[in-house]
């Protein structure tokens, strides 16, 4: 009884499974063919800026919900009961903040890297480390999204590994470097329909074999799996409302404030407008899938009760379960086994395909553009499309060392989240903090760094040291937040017995996930501003017009003007420069107007945004061309300031 059960694919299965690979293939091919046929990086990298809002919205959705929060939720609801739920409510936040703060600071700046922000506001230093860590997170990041569902698959079903991993691999590589960024977007919003309807699938057979939904309700109720609000404080608690609700919307702004994956898909939107409305319409469907993970997780309590498949041997790890479980409510039926793997995978290529074309972007626009500035534009499309998939292959190796490491698996995972939260901290510090200096923030990011790999690594070996004599395999449930976040899973025997309160560094180690990003964003702000005031805050009039949101402004309303002047807070956005009036200047204020006026309501700011906005899309080709000498003035204003 203890082996691990396989249940097998039929004919069915496998051709609904091909038909998603082929489509997504199909997808990519046209828009490499179509259209301007992707020969400029702008089209290649940036969707020629002419995305709507709708499959901006589903692709921005998609890149986060990657095959581990499909296995992952249900698993957690099953386990650990509905407490999870309540972190919807972090997506208030979480999106808002992008939307009103992020989005505006980025767009108006006409990047193409959210990394070329960072050289705008502190200098080329500051950029290039914010380059590497990222490529360094997502490179480990995409091998791991890529082997593990192919990994549980392949233990509950028997369906091939490593023909699963190639096939998924190399029909992402070819449609992200045939057809950009468009191609991308437009798979991911066919993925996103795929993701639903195989959870959908699921949970109305699973609940019509349970005896229906209210059936499922009511034992879930009895089986006390249904969770109140748990207001506890203690941020050592795994979930809790705080942790949830407050720890989650850092890992939100992580995720849909500053990840390049996602700035990209605002930068490809048409107007500001558009890029902003997409935010709000992840919003909803954020939620919808939370609903449906958690749902699945009670339908599955009510068909297996206490004894789980996993107690009883027929898997061995949490994500095994939910395919176990899937398998077992579709045993005759065919065809649907293939839809919800297609599900699962569709769910994986969304992410590592967002991850490819984030990387080639990175790279070109941080490391190889301005080293190469007389680069034809055939070249650097070419280049790009090179990289796209280099960085493919790079990620088909990535799983095969995850292969290797088998039980390191969720280390990576870790890693994801370590890396994710200062690099947050980076930018809030250039964004809200006028002061900040370049030394400070670089500072600053290693700091927050080594903060978070000391929790990370302490807590990893704290756990293992710890762990009861339950095999280790237990711990490597794959993170259970939306994929990317990082995540450490006690294991389920030590989850259930009650432990003493840790104290000193082991409190600091038994910190929950979801502070993870909020503890070490915090770390790099506060470690910044030291260093930044140590050796000589920034000056008002070395800061590129554009770059500072204004919120210091704001928030020390109170203070008289010629003390907030001392203290920097009268941001350049709201000013006029008075030392340069070339034309590329005039532009970055008229650009960044508008943000000066984003937290006032009063009717007469609102238009004169909307104005302003409206001019900013007349003067779009202008502004095209206008954009690198804008830059290039822009910095080196700064650079003689400094």
């Amino acid at each position: 009884m203890g082996e691990v059960v396989q249940m097998h694919f039929t004919t069915v299965d496998f051709v609904i499974f091909a038909l998603l690979l082929v489509a997504s293939a199909g997808i990519g091919l046209f828009y490499a063919f179509s259209g301007g046929r992707q020969r400029t990086t702008q089209e290649f990298l940036m969707a020629d800026r002419s995305m709507s809002c709708l499959p901006v919205s589903l692709s921005l959705l998609a890149t986060f919900q990657s095959a581990v929060a499909i296995l992952g939720a249900p698993s957690e609801v099953y386990t650990f009961g509905t407490q999870y739920w309540f972190l919807g409510c972090s997506y208030f936040l979480g999106l808002l903040i992008p939307a009103h703060v992020f989005i505006p600071v980025f767009y108006r700046l006409r990047l193409s890297s959210a990394y070329e922000y960072l050289e705008l506001r502190f200098n080329k230093t500051v950029r290039i480390c914010g380059t590497v860590t990222f490529i360094f997170q997502m490179v480990i990041y995409m091998g791991v999204v890529l082997y593990a569902p192919a990994l549980a698959l392949n233990a509950v079903t028997g369906f091939d590994l490593w023909g699963a991993v190639l096939a998924m691999g190399l029909v992402c590589t070819l449609y992200t470097a045939l057809g950009g960024l468009k191609a991308v977007i437009w798979t991911d919003v066919f993925q996103t329909v795929v993701m639903f309807a195989g959870q959908l699938a699921v949970i109305v057979v699973g609940a019509s074999q349970a005896g229906g939904i209210g059936e499922v309700w009511r034992k879930a109720v009895n089986g006390s799996r249904i969770a109140g609000l748990d207001l506890n404080p203690d941020p050592l608690e795994r979930h809790t409302f705080w942790t949830l609700g407050v720890g989650g919307v850092f890992l939100m702004l992580a995720l849909y404030g500053v990840n390049q994956a996602q700035v990209q898909r605002y930068l490809s939107s048409r107007t500001e407008k558009e890029a902003v409305m997409s935010c709000y319409v992840v919003f909803p469907c954020q939620q919808i899938v939370l609903c449906l993970g958690c749902l699945m997780g009670l339908v599955m309590f009510a068909r297996y009760g206490e004894d789980s498949p996993l107690d009883k041997g027929y898997v061995k790890t949490n994500d095994q379960m939910v395919l176990y479980f899937v398998m077992d409510v579709f045993r005759d039926l065919p065809g649907l086994p293939g839809l919800f793997v297609a599900c699962l995978f569709s769910g994986a290529l969304s992410t590592i395909s967002s991850a490819f074309n984030s990387l080639a972007t990175v790279t070109m626009e941080d490391l190889i553009k301005p080293h190469f500035p007389n680069m034809t534009e055939s070249k650097a499309t070419l280049l790009s499309k090179g990289l796209a998939l280099a960085y493919g292959l790079v990620c088909l190796a990535m799983a095969y060392i995850a292969s290797i490491m088998g039980s390191v698996l969720q280390a990576a995972f870790s890693i994801f989240g370590m890396v994710g939260g200062p690099l947050l901290g980076l930018f809030c510090l250039g964004m809200f903090f006028p002061w900040a200096n370049p030394i400070g923030a670089v500072v600053g990011l290693v700091a927050g760094l080594a903060m978070a790999f000391w929790i990370g690594i302490g807590s990893f070996v704290m756990r293992m040291s710890h762990s009861t004599p339950v095999p280790p395999l237990n711990t490597t449930a794959l993170p259970l937040f939306d994929n990317m976040t990082a995540t450490v899973m006690a294991t389920l025997a030590s989850a259930t017995t009650a432990k003493p309160r840790p104290t000193g560094v082991e409190a600091l180690y038994s910190l929950s996930y979801l502070w993870y990003s909020a503890h070490n964003s915090t770390t790099v702000v506060v470690v910044g501003l030291i260093v930044s005031f140590l050796t000589g805050p920034m000056k008002e009039k070395d800061l590129t017009p554009g770059t500072v949101f204004p919120v210091m402004g704001t928030l020390l309303f109170f203070l008289p003007e010629r003390y907030r002047e001392k203290l920097c807070c009268v941001t350049p956005l709201a000013q006029k420069p008075k030392e340069i009036n070339t034309q590329p200047y005039q532009m970055a204020k008229k650009d960044s107007n508008g943000a000066a006026y984003c937290k006032d309501d009063t009717l007469t700011e609102d238009k004169e945004t909307e104005s302003d906005v409206a001019q900013t899309e007349d003067e779009d080709l202008e502004t095209r061309v206008a954009l690198p000498s804008c830059q290039l003035t822009a910095h080196t204003v700064q650079e003689t300031a400094l």
